[in-house]
């Protein structure tokens, strides 16, 4: 319905009106507050906190956890809101190479809200954690970019009870839930099985002892050493049942090769309500060397760079100093989504591109090896 303009009986009380607009104006002007106008407003910066995006990280602190995994401490230049359980991406540029690699997140929402603090928990396991142990120092420049991930607790699907099953650093998302849960952040009940080889293995022992077991149960499992009030052997059905509660959720993190043998024991639980596990970025394949051309388009321009059959097509990308998008580094987001022109590949584990994407002929080079040379259409990483 339109707007019905109120007719005067006389006209000429418009033109009064009219007539007395600009010193109206100008006498609410003067009467106003010379209090400047703000420049930043809540609902801007409650946004910031949700979506960060890339921002810059100071190195703070490098803690040794075990011989070949180290807790990096960075300061954020702005606060940064995530679930726990969640992981971000470190970025920093090494020689001509622009490096980004997935890591989770140890500390709690808490610190990373309040004293723009976040805690990664990294093991010596490459290109990038190799440059870290060996040349990282305290006051270094990174980029942080995150959070992602959806390996976190979820009280609409997920029952009060959580059966919690890690191995090595797959410890980290589970340090951070429980301190979370401690904080009041998360409310669920978590028992946690950590499996490691030795004793002197396990991450974060210190701050693990330190949980309130009313809230958080650790049991520690060692596979190659018995020791009194440590349980021996692997994390099978039979000891996650002697644990479980009568229904319960599974989270695990950990190695491959853990995640293959717990999936073997799923059927043989008893209580189980759902399961969830959190993907390993892939790494380099077992296969005879060889090495190929990979012609990559990145808007108008070409590049010609040297594909390793045993590495990822992002891997190279990266060694070539190439600018491309990744995250996950496992095949489930889809950040690195490029366009194959030609050229045969292997992809690592489950194909999880979309049915569009396979028949389009889309890829992810963050799992895929080159069999062949290769040419792709990538994106340009923002």
């Amino acid at each position: 319905m339109g707007y019905k303009f109120k007719k005067q009986i006389f006209g000429w009380m418009d033109l009064l009106r009219f007539k007395k607009l600009v010193p109206n104006r100008e006498k609410h002007l003067s009467e106003g507050s010379e209090k400047p106008l703000p420049t930043s407003y809540k609902v801007n910066e409650v946004a910031a906190i949700l979506h960060p995006g890339l921002q810059k990280a100071t190195l703070t602190a490098i803690k040794e956890e075990t011989k070949d995994t180290k807790a990096y401490t960075f300061e954020l230049s702005s606060p940064m809101l995530f679930r726990a359980g969640q992981y971000v991406t470190l970025r920093k540029k090494i020689g001509d190479s622009l490096i980004n690699r997935p890591y989770g997140v140890a500390s709690s929402p808490l610190e990373s809200l309040h004293n723009k603090s976040l805690t990664l928990m990294i093991k010596k396991a490459g290109f990038f954690s190799d440059y870290l142990f060996d040349n990282a120092k305290v006051g270094d420049e990174f980029e942080i970019v995150g959070p992602a991930g959806f390996f976190y607790y979820e009280p609409l699907t997920d029952k009060k009870e959580v059966i919690a099953v890690a191995g090595g650093s797959g410890i980290t998302p589970f340090l951070a839930m429980a301190k979370a849960i401690v904080e009041g952040q998360e409310d669920f009940h978590m028992t946690l099985l950590y499996g490691a080889n030795k004793e002197e293995e396990l991450i974060a022992k210190d701050e693990l002892d330190k949980l309130p077991q009313d809230k958080i149960k650790v049991v520690y499992v060692l596979a190659n050493e018995e020791k009194k009030g440590y349980e021996h052997g692997f994390i099978s059905a039979e000891l996650i049942n002697k644990y479980a509660p009568e229904s319960y959720t599974l989270m695990f993190c950990g190695s491959d090769g853990m995640g293959k043998f717990l999936n073997g024991e799923l059927k043989k639980l008893k209580g189980l309500h759902n399961f969830k596990s959190e993907k390993n970025a892939v790494g380099m394949r077992d296969i005879k060397p060889a090495t190929y051309k990979l012609t990559v388009h990145i808007n108008d321009q070409v590049y010609e760079v040297k594909a390793s059959n045993n590495e990822t097509l992002l891997v190279s990308m990266e060694r070539a100093g190439l600018s491309v998008p990744s995250s996950c580094r496992a095949g489930g987001c889809g950040f690195c989504h490029s366009k194959l022109v030609s050229g045969k590949f292997s992809i690592a584990g489950a194909d999880k591109r979309r049915l569009a994407d396979v028949k389009f002929g889309y890829i992810h080079p963050c799992v895929t090896y080159p069999d062949s040379d290769m040419e792709i259409i990538v994106p340009q990483a923002k």
